[in-house]
Parts: structure tokens; sequence; C-alpha cells
């Protein structure tokens, strides 16, 4: 596939990924396997996606703030404990070899398509009272939460939307604060895993500005739709990707 083609299909995936991020989660289910298939080493591929992770999370960021969503009273509980996961994380993907890592990107996502079909979100009612902020235990619990959140976006990436919006529902916000929290964690810990992974060079350039252009134009668009169409959409959305996954994976074409 020459150079033009392949920038093309990168914008494509990555607007359908960014998309995706915003108002669900997954979307590196589709971008990682995608550059590993377009012939890069699974670890690059996964360095490579963290440019357009990053660019996709400042723009949503920017743009749930324009619309006066993001509650920035969670940032001092949630963003420290995932920028030291995530740094740990990332620290750990790039010591490990590109066949390791494609075996441990497979059991992962299928993990996490089982996961996500146990319907964690449904649990809200239940998660507010376990992982209530006002408490010592709830504080405690939310800061495990939020490292693990960055120790498995460092190391992976892939469905860490799906992992947070869990947490943040359980903690009391709805979706759609929930999803304006989620990309200003990611945010938090991004910057540091992409730089983990440049100095050991493994980020390609051309690809992750391709998948950026597209990855930013999706954000906005899943930041409009979040706004536009409310929880429940987004709940019926995360239950319909989360479903698409586990059948991808479960049945490979």
């Amino acid at each position: 596939m020459d150079l033009g083609a392949t920038a093309v299909l990168l914008f494509v995936a990555g607007t359908v990924a960014g998309t995706l991020n915003v108002i669900a989660g997954g979307g590196s289910l589709l971008t990682l396997p995608l550059m590993i298939f377009l012939g890069l080493p699974a670890g690059v591929a996964n360095g490579t996606n963290r440019v357009a992770i990053l660019v996709q999370n400042v723009g949503a960021v920017w743009s749930f703030n324009r619309h006066r969503m993001i509650d920035w009273s969670w940032l001092p509980l949630a963003a420290l404990p995932a920028l030291v996961g995530g740094g740990v994380g990332a620290w750990l993907a790039i010591r490990i070899d590109d066949l390791a890592f494609q075996r441990i990107l497979a059991v992962l996502m299928v993990l996490i398509a089982v996961w996500t079909l146990w319907n964690p979100l449904g649990s809200r009612d239940v998660g507010e009272k376990l992982l209530a902020a006002e408490t010592r235990r709830g504080r405690f619990l939310l800061i495990l939460g939020f490292g693990f959140v960055g120790l498995y976006g460092g190391f992976v990436q892939a469905g860490v939307g799906f992992i947070i919006l869990a947490i943040i529902t359980m903690g009391g916000l709805d979706l759609v604060r929930g999803n304006a929290l989620k990309v200003l964690l990611v945010l938090a810990y991004t910057p540091l895993s992409l730089a983990l992974f440049a100095f050991d060079g493994k980020v390609d350039w051309a690809y992750g500005v391709a998948l950026a252009a597209g990855n930013l134009l999706g954000a906005f668009i899943g930041v409009r739709l979040s706004v536009l169409k409310g929880h429940l959409w987004i709940r019926r959305v995360v239950t319909i990707t989360v479903l698409a996954f586990a059948v991808r994976l479960l049945w490979p074409a």
C-alpha cells in the first residue's frame, strides 16, 4: 500500500476511533491491530498510538470545557495516581518483545470484552456507596482505581475507556460528565507515556500524525454527540460497542 493510501486509511480509522474513544471507549482496539497489519512492530504501534491519543484528548478536553462539562474537582484525586501508573505501565511495555506484547494484547482484549459485558456500568447505585469520594474508604479505592487506570493505559491503552467509565460512574457521575472526566484523566498520563515510548524509539511519527488528525476530528464529533444525546444514549452506545468488539474478538475474520 502506498504512503498516500496508508495515510487516508489511518485518518479514517482515527476518526472512527476518536469518536468511539470519547463517547464510549475501545477505539485503540481498532487502530492497534490496523497498524500492526500495516507492518509496524507491535511495540512501535503501541507507542505510535499515543500520538493520536494525546492529540485526541487535548481536543476533547478543550471541547468539553467549552460546554462546561468537566468537573475539575476530581482532578487532584485522579491525576497523580494515573500519572504514576501511566509511567510504570509505559516503562513495562517498552521492555517486552513484540511477540509477547501481541499475545498480551490479544488476551487483554478478550478479558476487557468479557468484563464489560458483565455490565459494570449497571452497578452505579452500589458503586456510589462503595466509591463515595466523601468517605476515606471511597477516596482510597478511587485512588487505587485511577492508579490502575494509568498502569493499564500506559501499558496498552486499548479499552481503558471502558474501565474509566465504570470507575467514574460508580463514583457518582453520569456518563456525559464521566466522559468529560475520562478524556481529562487520559490526558494526564499520556504525555509521559508518549515521551517514554519516543525516547525508546518506538514511535513512527508519520503514522502517528496521520492517525492523530483523524482522532482529533473524531474527538470533536464524539464530544458533540455526548453533549447532544445525553446519558441514556451514551450507555446504549457503550453497550453496542462492547458487544461489537466482543463478537469481533471471539470470532475473528
